[in-house]
């Protein structure tokens, strides 16, 4: 390792992998904040790099909302190195995936490639980070506006931001990831990098490599590319979450074949150690084609294509919910079946034959997952960035395994209750909607 190297390396720490001959993963924090994380998978000729940037919707301001998503764009365009057309030939000329995603709370460039191409691959990802040049940028605004409407023209998506809105109503939370189109539209170039250099800083970025990696390799380019990086600040502060927003009814009035329903409330943060129960709570409920909801109403009565639950997890709040598409003469039918579904769920969480067959599904989901070179790098990258432990495999199974009937009923009773549920909804008549969900979110108003 370079000498700048260990100047600048904080600390490292190897974690070991519970007594499991899964691999362990390291932790360096440079000077300037900037963590690097790893994880070994000899096995493997293939590499995951990420770079985790603590930089989503929810640090927006009303006048920003929707900067984030496109700033993920705009990184895309190019650097003064390393031009948006280079780029593309890179990766591509090395048979590489290069993408990004933008959510909540974090930003995410991510790319696979062949362990051989990984130098020069995290050359290209940390200039597009750190040093974009922000060319051509109209043009990309019309391709995020094509998208805005895109979205908006698909109301099995759009309804889950309704959903949002009714959820946590004017905070942050409630608000589209993918933002307006006045803000995408009318925010000038100079705004665009004032937002970028007060959030992409050190300190609220995790740079995360598994597969055919070595750490110390990475950490000398970290530090061979960012060395002179300082200390900074951590990104604008978020405005906190509400702890019981009240209960609405949101609807979008659009002329569709079907009426799309979701129905939720807050749900728990992502350090709340009730999380594991709850996601088994949630197979059991309407995640898996076994469940209760899917059986209910698609196959015992046909009357939904789509119907499912879902929970989500945030810095200090988090969201449950469920949705169902079916035509405006299923309507009523299906929000009575939900309601029977929600009563059921608190009387009787799951049957020790339910119990058992979620818990085992959801281990058997988190072991195939980690097989995967870019779901190990997920998992290091948003622990790190969120300040969470990196459980390993076997601490997972244990705290699955360790679920009971109790923690389910205990999880029903408090987040499904229906003076807690907000709903939302995207179809063509409003007064079919309130009625048919007025009888299953008995604390909500309009």
């Amino acid at each position: 390792m370079a000498d700048g190297t260990a100047i600048a390396a904080r600390a490292v720490t190897a974690i070991p992998s519970a007594g499991s001959a899964l691999p362990t993963h390291k932790v360096t924090e440079l000077d300037s904040g900037l963590r690097i994380a790893t994880e070994a998978m000899p096995s493997v000729r293939s590499a995951a790099l990420g770079f985790f940037v603590g930089a989503g919707s929810r640090g927006e301001a009303v006048e920003e909302a929707g900067l984030s998503h496109f700033l993920e764009h705009l990184l895309f365009k190019g650097t003064d190195k390393y031009p948006s057309v280079e780029i593309d030939r890179l990766f591509d000329g090395w048979g590489a995936e290069l993408n990004a995603g933008t959510d909540k709370e974090s930003t995410t460039v991510y790319a696979r490639m062949l362990d051989e191409h990984l130098p020069r691959a995290f050359d290209v990802m940390a200039d597009m980070i750190w040093r974009p040049s922000f060319q051509d940028v109209d043009p990309e605004r019309e391709v995020v506006l094509e998208e805005i409407a895109m979205y908006e023209d698909d109301p099995q998506d759009s309804v889950f931001d309704v959903l949002g809105h009714a959820v946590f109503g004017s905070h942050p939370l409630g608000r589209s990831i993918i933002g307006t189109a006045p803000v995408i539209a009318d925010t000038p170039v100079d705004r665009i990098a004032a937002f970028h250099a007060a959030r992409y800083v050190p300190s609220s970025v995790v740079i995360a490599a598994a597969g055919h990696v070595d750490h110390d390799a990475i950490v000398e380019l970290a530090t061979a590319t960012f060395g002179d990086l300082e200390r900074a600040g951590s990104g604008p502060p978020v405005e906190a979450a509400p702890a019981r927003p009240p209960a609405t009814i949101r609807f979008q009035a659009k002329d569709t074949e079907q009426v799309h329903i979701c129905l939720g409330a807050t749900g728990l943060p992502r350090t709340d150690e009730r999380r594991f129960a709850l996601r088994v709570l949630d197979a059991i409920f309407g995640g898996l084609s076994s469940s209760r909801l899917f059986q209910a109403i698609r196959e015992e009565r046909g009357l939904a294509y789509s119907v499912f639950s879902f929970t989500g997890q945030f810095q200090d709040s988090g969201q449950i919910g469920l949705y169902v598409g079916t035509r405006p003469d299923n309507l009523a039918e299906a929000m009575e079946i939900v309601g029977i579904e929600l009563e059921r769920m608190r009387r009787e969480p799951a049957t020790a034959e339910e119990l058992t067959r979620a818990k085992t599904n959801v281990k058997a989901r988190v072991i195939l997952a980690l097989e995967s070179t870019g779901a190990r790098m997920n998992r290091l990258g948003g622990a790190l960035l969120f300040g969470m432990p990196v459980l390993e495999p076997d601490e997972l199974m244990a705290k699955i395994d360790a679920v009971k009937m109790d923690d389910l009923h205990a999880l029903a009773e408090e987040l499904w209750v229906p003076a807690r549920l907000s709903a939302a909804g995207i179809g063509p008549d409003e007064d079919a909607f309130h009625s048919a969900v007025a009888g299953v979110c008995e604390g909500a108003t309009a």
